[in-house]
């Protein structure tokens, strides 16, 4: 899930300006290289379709199986014993490797915890966060940053 959540804010706005982790090659390699990538051309290309396609879904703007299931070409998932236990091995591209990690994840947030993965509430923020919260109530990606400036906006339009 971290993955995922890395993937998807990998394309912050700071100061208004958007910051691209996977658009300036040294640095995109870097954040692959991170996940257990190897930063190739290849990879990095996928990556950007998997956060694009992944962003697109997450702010319900496309349908998961039309966006998502390019992403899944040519993997597939095998059943294996290990320790005395079921696992199962995905076998991807390896370029498509971390791609379909982050996709997979997105399944199991949608499966263990449908409707927790959602944008920022503040509107000038692009990132987004996995409410763990009983109450299932987190409106920010961070209460320091993005539900502090929006608490205190409020109060400063209702003492104006």
């Amino acid at each position: 899930m971290d993955l995922l959540l890395d993937l998807l804010n990998s394309r912050p706005l700071v100061d208004g300006m958007e910051r691209d982790a996977l658009r300036d090659p040294a640095s995109a390699r870097r954040w692959a290289r991170e996940h257990g990538g190897d930063g190739g051309p290849e990879e990095l290309a996928v990556l950007r379709d998997a956060r694009d396609a992944l962003t697109r879904v997450a702010r319900g703007g496309a349908d998961p199986g039309v966006a998502l299931a390019p992403l899944l070409d040519g993997v597939h998932r095998t059943p294996e014993f290990t320790d005395g236990r079921l696992t199962w091995r995905t076998v991807a591209p390896p370029h498509a490797r971390l791609a379909v990690e982050a996709v997979l994840a997105w399944a199991a947030v949608e499966e263990e915890l449908p409707g927790r993965l959602r944008p920022c509430a503040n509107d000038a923020c692009r990132l987004f966060l996995l409410d763990r919260s009983r109450a299932n109530r987190a409106r920010w990606c961070s209460m320091a940053v993005c539900g502090n400036r929006a608490k205190a906006r409020r109060h400063y339009e209702r003492t104006r």
